[in-house]
């Protein structure tokens, strides 16, 4: 952590379908966490939603 903030104010979130949310990862940037959501995505599940958000506020993805 630095005086301006969190390093990683990025965070990855998966939901699931009973509304439960999971914190899969901390990340830089917005584009590196897109990366991530992108490729779990790529399984099929939609029982699950994987969202981009920023430390303190939603960004949804």
């Amino acid at each position: 952590m630095t005086d301006s903030g969190p390093v990683l104010p990025w965070l990855v979130i998966r939901q699931d379908e009973n509304g439960n949310r999971y914190r899969v990862g901390r990340y830089a940037t917005r584009t590196e966490a897109e990366k991530v959501v992108g490729r779990l995505d790529a399984d099929g599940d939609r029982r699950r939603l994987y969202i981009v958000e920023r430390m303190g506020g939603r960004a949804a993805s």
